[in-house]
């Protein structure tokens, strides 16, 4: 019988493995059915592990109840296959093991399956609630599959560079003490505490500071985080961070260690030669060229200002802005003019206005005359300067913003992106960028209050101690982010070790010696018995993954993602628990649901 003829039977080989040198070898694969095509007196079924796909084949030789069984299969049913592999009477070229495939003679049917809510194929067009419902059928997919496969080999050389460098690995508690770090916390009721929660760390910042002071002078962890923020494409409530901390370190050792890793990592993994060190620019002006604190430096297109060129001009939207303290900003599309005809650059002129600009004023060079909307108001030496300081000539587009710095610098940042995408002029390469010297406040209009732009325990930059308290504009921290082609990948910094800078910085921040203690208490009565001085980051470990697989999406490289509304489709997380479980917590639901 069948049965008998598969009993003891184990897998031999993986699908994808199998190639010509393999002619003649009795194999046994196992795996999933991506196809069945049955010819009359010919059977084709291509059997599909996570290594890739092999061809089955029963002919005239195959024995009648094989025939028979493979005659039933459908897609997506799990087989059990054994075989001398031959060559193919007709090659494939567009999978490795086209060469060959494997006379069956002996199949087992190990779980049979219904027809799939949506077929199982590499970059599918279905829709993808409909996939993340089922979401471990589109595990399945090759594509997924090699993503997955790609972050746990990342993993792998993180632990290892991380390990040949001194670094030790701690784990961190996942159930802290609320404590303000930017974001909301994830809050976990205690059973026994009633009353108290707990919440989900966003970061191990605190434990990782402590780590230094316990002496383990270098740590690393690759730590679960999570936020309770609105999402998007690079963003999901629940993250994972490459953690590392070191002691006795100014930022240079920790630019070292991390340019190290990256040129590591790129290498082994998908064999790319990164050059380092990578280039530096401060925040100041990287928000003054590019108008983001996370530039893609791969095309140039930088902002330029024209607000002394415009102060005394004749168009009023210029020259009122610069005189209430505003600012006239611009960039130029090299050659665009032939694709941002007026109703493109119309549909521009919405987005502008969508992300906080009151309107954009535009300069289209297609004839041998430029066509400007508002050049009747200008001299032309003055166009003439705006034209020599956007080194606009035939052919380009130049877009202008006039607004309130921030906005101007912000709208021109993300209509350089978006005018990019279109002209199609960013190369496929990797830039790395290190974003430096970033303001330790920023200025809230809505409160008229300076906030801190970092958690509390970074320290400012030692020519900045004197601005404390009197000019915090003038205040800069000795913080980091590291870039990689418009992605924020890293944020770290050095500490503050001298308790009395960190009393000081607390009562810079707003806070009270009250409410420091009931805070950050346990930390700063650590700083009392010698704390040595360090600093680290934090990289996001989703992000990397997802630039180095080319995909748009975190959820594309995690393996059970959430959706935009922080839920998880599959299991129907969050979902509602019963009175009893409400009752042990003390905890009672007054809000009715929408």
């Amino acid at each position: 019988m069948l049965l008998d003829k598969m009993d003891g039977l184990k897998r031999s080989v993986f699908c994808g493995e199998l190639t010509r040198e393999d002619e003649g070898k009795t194999v046994t694969v196992c795996g999933w059915v991506q196809r069945q095509r049955d010819l009359g007196g010919l059977i084709f079924i291509d059997l599909r592990d996570r290594t890739g796909i092999v061809q089955l084949a029963f002919d005239d030789n195959t024995e009648k109840d094989i025939f028979e069984k493979a005659s039933g299969i459908r897609s997506e049913y799990v087989l059990m296959a054994k075989g001398k592999v031959r060559v193919r009477s007709s090659i494939n070229h567009d999978i490795p093991t086209g060469e060959i495939e494997i006379e069956v003679d002996c199949l087992k049917v190990l779980g049979a399956s219904e027809t799939p809510p949506f077929e199982i194929l590499e970059n599918s067009l279905a829709n993808e609630e409909l996939r993340l419902k089922y979401r471990y059928l589109d595990l399945r997919r090759p594509d997924i599959q090699k993503n997955i496969l790609l972050r746990h080999k990342i993993t792998k050389v993180t632990r290892d560079y991380f390990d040949e460098n001194g670094f030790v690995e701690i784990e961190t508690p996942t159930l802290i003490k609320s404590t303000p770090e930017g974001a909301r916390d994830y809050l976990v009721p205690s059973r026994i505490h009633k009353g108290s929660f707990f919440a989900l760390p966003q970061s191990p910042q605190l434990y990782k500071q402590l780590l230094m002071l316990s002496g383990f002078d270098r740590y690393m962890q690759i730590a679960r985080c999570y936020r309770d923020e609105d999402l998007r494409a690079d963003r999901q409530p629940e993250f994972t961070q490459i953690d590392l901390e070191m002691s006795f370190v100014e930022p240079e050792d920790i630019y070292a260690i991390a340019e190290g890793y990256m040129k590591r990592l790129f290498k082994e993994v998908l064999n790319q030669d990164i050059e380092t060190p990578f280039p530096r620019i401060k925040f100041t002006d990287a928000m003054n060229d590019y108008g983001s604190d996370k530039p893609d430096t791969r095309f140039d297109m930088k902002i330029r200002d024209l607000s002394d060129i415009v102060e005394n001009c004749g168009f009023g939207v210029f020259s009122d802005t610069v005189k209430s303290g505003g600012t006239v900003r611009a960039i130029t599309a090299k050659g665009a003019a032939a694709v941002y005809t007026r109703k493109e650059i119309d549909k521009l002129t919405e987005e502008a206005k969508g992300i906080g600009a009151r309107g954009l004023a535009f300069i289209r060079w297609s004839e041998d005359a430029p066509t400007c909307s508002f050049a009747k108001f200008m001299s032309q030496e003055e166009m003439q300067a705006i034209y020599e300081r956007t080194g606009a000539e035939k052919g380009d587009v130049v877009l202008i913003v006039a607004d309130r710095k921030n906005v101007a610098l912000s709208v021109l940042g993300a209509l350089r992106l978006t005018v990019a995408k279109k002209l199609d002029i960013i190369p496929d390469k990797y830039n790395f960028l290190w974003i430096t010297e970033f303001p330790f406040f920023e200025y809230n209009e809505e409160t008229g209050n300076w906030d801190a732009m970092h958690h509390p325990f970074t320290s400012p930059l030692d020519e900045s101690l004197q601005y404390l308290d009197t000019a915090p504009e003038k205040v800069f921290a000795k913080a980091y982010d590291l870039v990689l082609n418009g992605v924020e990948l890293s944020s770290g910094s050095i500490r503050i070790s001298d308790p009395v800078l960190q009393k000081k910085m607390f009562s810079a921040l707003g806070l009270s010696d009250e409410e420091a203690a009931e805070k950050f208490g346990f930390l700063v009565d650590a700083y009392k018995f010698g704390a040595p001085p360090h600093g680290g980051m934090g990289i996001g470990l989703d992000r990397l993954v997802m630039l180095m697989c080319g995909c748009d999406s975190l959820r594309d490289v995690i393996a059970f993602p959430k959706v935009s509304n922080s839920s998880e489709v599959m299991s129907g997380a969050p979902g509602t628990v019963d009175d009893i479980q409400l009752s042990d917590l003390a905890i009672a639901i007054t809000q009715n649901k929408k």
